[in-house]
């Protein structure tokens, strides 16, 4: 039985759940139709489920227990997704967030529990992170966090509660893994820092075929799979040798993390310059600045940056973005500066733009150089709270385009 991004299942009598020899070999792509599964040698039930709607999950509960005789096992994976702060975030998207990802765990859950309880090997597995309490994962999309929380704390109470009669566990990537969320998020060129969902399928198999007395875990894909003895995990990665993106809600070193960036042939741009005696570029708001300085100094990475842009901007790039992009700069380069890709031509520069900013983005001058120069992905930033970012969410994910683009000229 799957619901909208969850299932529940049974192996049937005296029948077990079957895995290709040896964990480590991928498997196939996630059966989309009972077909597939079938032709896999089992048997399927869709339901279109929404988790939101409490008579729609007990309907497909049902309807599973008498096709095929109880349920074994419950994964709750559907989940709703906003990386927005809190006055961006509109009401109708937190509400979907708590809806889905808290409620809609919680409700199918306490469903399924009555038929869990009666299985011989009951398992429930959450597709939630640990709880780690550090405010980097709060502060720029607080909602979203709560939401994802909420289906750890489920695991929490719930392993307790039903300890002895169903194991309840999370399970969460170390890595980014390629879906069309993260698509939307990370932009052309994300795939590469991804893994395959075949290795949270691994993952999954090796937590489901535990005892019931392995519960209230909050398992990395990564970490239990290196102790299941497996040692490749390129057969997992989209792009084997590419540096991959650390998933949300995993504390990381990020310098430690660009380093390994720039192992991997990530563009090395151009160098950061010693700080500059020159002073803070100032000008009028909405005015482009002549970036070329009549003084025999140089300029500083962040004009020197800017400079660039501004001779990159085309109408074909203003037709392709429409957006008007904000930075807010704090460190040695700090100020605000601007690139407007709406009006007639376009325009880059210090100062505000000529007009109201569809994207604001903070962050320090150097992750700035950084992020326009290829070191250092937008994704990344973001993720690691490097990059905040207010406005437009939409818009932002487009900044991933625009620096491909650039990227050769800088």
């Amino acid at each position: 039985m799957s619901a909208a991004g969850g299932g529940a299942g049974r192996a049937g009598p005296g029948r077990p759940v079957t895995r290709p020899p040896g964990v480590g070999a991928p498997l196939p792509a996630p059966p989309c139709c009972p077909t597939r599964v079938e032709a896999a040698g089992g048997k399927a039930l869709p339901c279109v489920v929404n988790v939101r709607e409490e008579q729609q999950i007990i309907n497909a509960v049902e309807k599973a227990v008498k096709t095929f005789g109880g349920i074994d096992i419950l994964v709750n994976n559907a989940s709703a997704i906003s990386l927005s702060g809190t006055l961006e975030t509109e009401t109708k998207k937190a509400n979907l967030m708590m809806d889905v990802n808290v409620r809609g765990t919680y409700l199918t859950s306490k469903i399924c529990l009555p038929h869990l309880r009666k299985s011989k090997n009951a398992h429930i597995l959450n597709l939630s992170p640990p709880l780690n309490l550090n405010p980097i994962w709060f502060k720029n999309h607080c909602a979203y966090t709560i939401s994802k929380y909420g289906m750890s704390m489920c695991v929490l109470g719930m392993a307790e509660e039903f300890r002895g009669e169903v194991a309840v566990n999370a399970l969460w990537p170390k890595t980014a893994i390629y879906t069309a969320a993260m698509d939307m998020l990370g932009g052309s060129g994300v795939e590469k820092q991804c893994r395959k969902t075949d290795i949270l399928a691994d993952a999954a198999y090796c937590i489901l075929t535990k005892p019931k007395s392995f519960t209230g875990n909050f398992v990395i894909d990564e970490a239990l799979l290196k102790e299941e003895g497996i040692k490749d995990f390129d057969v997992y990665a989209i792009a084997p040798g590419h540096a991959l993106l650390p998933d949300f809600f995993l504390d990381v070193e990020p310098d430690m993390t660009g380093m390994k960036l720039e192992q991997h042939g990530a563009s090395q741009g151009f160098k950061e310059e010693k700080k500059s005696s020159q002073p803070k570029h100032k000008g009028p708001d909405g005015a482009k600045v002549n970036l070329e300085s009549a003084s025999a100094k140089p300029l500083s990475p962040v004009a020197e940056t800017f400079k660039v842009i501004q001779g990159a901007i085309s109408e074909e790039f203003v037709k392709a973005i429409q957006g008007v992009f904000l930075f807010e700069l704090s460190g040695d380069d700090g100020g605000t500066w601007y690139i407007d890709l709406k009006t007639k031509g376009g325009s880059a520069g210090c100062g505000k733009p000529p007009v109201k900013a569809d994207v604001v983005m903070s962050l320090s001058s150097a992750d700035f150089v950084k992020m326009f120069t290829g070191k250092l992905k937008p994704t990344m930033a973001f993720m690691s709270g490097k990059l905040r970012i207010s406005g437009n969410m939409a818009l932002a994910m487009r900044l991933e385009k625009m620096l491909v683009q650039l990227n050769s000229k800088l």
